[in-house]
This record gives structure tokens, C-alpha cells and sequence, in this order.
């Protein structure tokens, strides 16, 4: 069950990804963050009223606070490089994300199988063959810089909600995204306020924002539940696999052409995916 619920989340994030990409080429990625936050408070909240969650201790409080930071500032970061960069290349890059809840994992004891270890470095050598061509492809190194902030401070968020879901997972995304739209949500509204542009452009991609906002609630929350059922080494490597679902996507509906060696890239992350998961 672990396994399963950190593989949704991966396709929750990379479909949530994708389309926050396609927001950001119009919009500012503050605007695009903070109005999708704020469809993601929405099911939170309507989720903690139907679940009675609401009633949960209170300790999840300061790791959502941890995990709304650190996620608001790498969604912005990933979607100004999604934005700027290659698709199917900054992408992968944040995949690394996985690395800082893993490390979390081994130093409270968790260990691999040896099958499963080999499958975490065929995904950490797909993740850098996909993303490497892009520090001398056209976008410049300032991407994959963006990518690379994005990726830690994910990573911290991960960690967050995995301690957090010790409480409570929905509870958890309600604290995230609360902190998430009071921090957020003025910038946006004064974005918005200033520009009839920008009005124009969110009026006409508000669907997208508000589906891109559900699928990652809905993938913050597969995450936090995974790392309640399964060891969070294994949760952590199964849930930074993301960036497959938004490359797919992007190469589909985008058109967007990788390098040979960035698809081989993709193949060993396939790989390594698929012995993860028996192991």
C-alpha cells in the first residue's frame, strides 16, 4: 500500500506540475502558486470537516508551518524554471527532492534490500542523465539553478509533511495551505489588481490553476499517508519519480524533443522504479 499511495503522489505532482508549467508561461508564478493554494485549502478543509480531522492533536502545527515555506518558495522557484527552461529537463532535477527525506530515513534507521538499493541509484543515475544536457542546451544555466533550489526546498517540505502525518495528514495540508494563502494570497491579489493582463490570463487559465492545485493536495497527501504505511526510504525514492509524469506529459501534448542520453535517463529512472517497487 505504501508503495502504491508514493507512486500516486509522483503522478499526482508530475500531472500538477505539468499544468502549473503551462500556467506559468502567461502568468506570474506567484499568481499562478498562490491562486492554486488556495483551491488546494479548499479540499483540505472540506476533507478535515468530512473526516473530523479538525480534532487532531496539535502537533502536525509547526511541521505544516515547515512544510507550507519551504513548498510555496520551491513551487515559485520550479515554475519560474518550468517556465524558462525545458520541460522534460528541469523536471528530473527537482526529482532530486527525494534525496533530503531519505537521508531522514537512513539516520533514523531504515535500510534498503539490496534489490531496492540498486534500483535508488538507477533512478538517481537516470535523474542526472536527464537533466545534465541542460546546463549547455539553450535555456542557460538559470534554470537548472532554479530547479536545483526548488529540489531542496521540496525535499525539506517532504520531510515536513512525513513528520506531520504522524499527526495528521489532512490537518497537516490544512496548516500548509493556510500559511501557503495568507502568504501568497495578497501578493497575487495585488498582481492581479494592477494588471487587467493578468486578470485576462487567470481568467482563462483558472481551471487549470484549480485542478493543478487539487492534484497536488491530493499528492501531498498520498505522501503523508505513504510514509505512515511503508519505510520512508522507499516512499521517498517512489514519490521523487514525479518528474517522469511531467516529462511524458510535456513530450505528449508539447511536443518537446529530449537528447538520446536523457531518454536514456528516463529508462534507468523506469528501471529503477520497477525494482524499487518489487523489492
Amino acid at each position: 500500500m505504501a508503495a502504491l499511495l508514493a507512486l500516486l503522489s509522483s503522478l499526482s505532482w508530475g500531472s500538477a506540475d505539468f499544468l502549473g508549467g503551462i500556467a506559468s508561461k502567461r502568468l506570474p508564478s506567484l499568481i499562478v502558486v498562490g491562486l492554486s493554494q488556495a483551491a488546494g485549502l479548499v479540499v483540505a478543509v472540506v476533507l478535515a470537516l468530512l473526516t473530523r480531522e479538525w480534532q487532531a492533536p496539535l502537533g502536525y502545527l509547526p511541521w505544516a508551518v515547515l512544510a507550507s515555506l519551504c513548498g510555496a518558495a520551491g513551487l515559485i522557484a520550479f515554475y519560474r524554471a518550468l517556465a524558462t527552461g525545458t520541460m522534460g529537463v528541469v523536471a528530473p532535477i527537482s526529482g532530486m527532492a527525494g534525496i533530503v527525506p531519505l537521508i531522514a530515513g537512513f539516520a533514523a534507521g531504515e535500510r534498503f534490500t539490496t534489490l531496492a538499493a540498486v534500483g535508488a541509484v538507477a533512478i538517481g543515475i537516470g535523474v542526472l542523465l536527464a537533466s545534465g544536457p541542460e546546463l549547455n542546451d539553450r535555456a542557460g544555466v538559470a534554470p537548472v539553478l532554479l530547479a536545483m533550489f526548488a529540489a531542496l526546498m521540496f525535499g525539506i517540505a517532504l520531510l515536513a509533511i512525513a513528520e506531520g502525518a504522524e499527526y495528521s495528514p489532512i490537518m497537516t495540508m490544512v496548516g500548509m495551505r493556510t500559511v501557503s494563502v495568507l502568504l501568497l494570497g495578497s501578493t497575487s491579489v495585488v498582481l492581479l489588481t494592477r494588471s487587467a493582463g493578468y486578470r485576462s490570463a487567470a481568467r482563462s487559465l483558472l481551471w487549470l490553476i484549480i485542478v493543478s492545485g487539487v492534484l497536488d493536495i491530493s499528492a501531498n497527501l498520498a505522501f503523508g499517508y505513504a510514509s505512515q504505511a511503508g519505510a520512508l526510504v522507499v516512499v521517498a525514492v517512489l514519490g521523487s519519480l514525479y518528474p517522469v509524469a511531467t516529462a511524458v506529459l510535456a513530450a505528449l501534448f508539447l511536443h518537446e524533443r529530449l537528447r538520446p542520453v536523457q531518454y536514456a535517463g528516463v529508462a534507468a529512472a523506469v528501471v529503477g522504479l520497477s525494482m524499487v517497487t518489487l523489492a
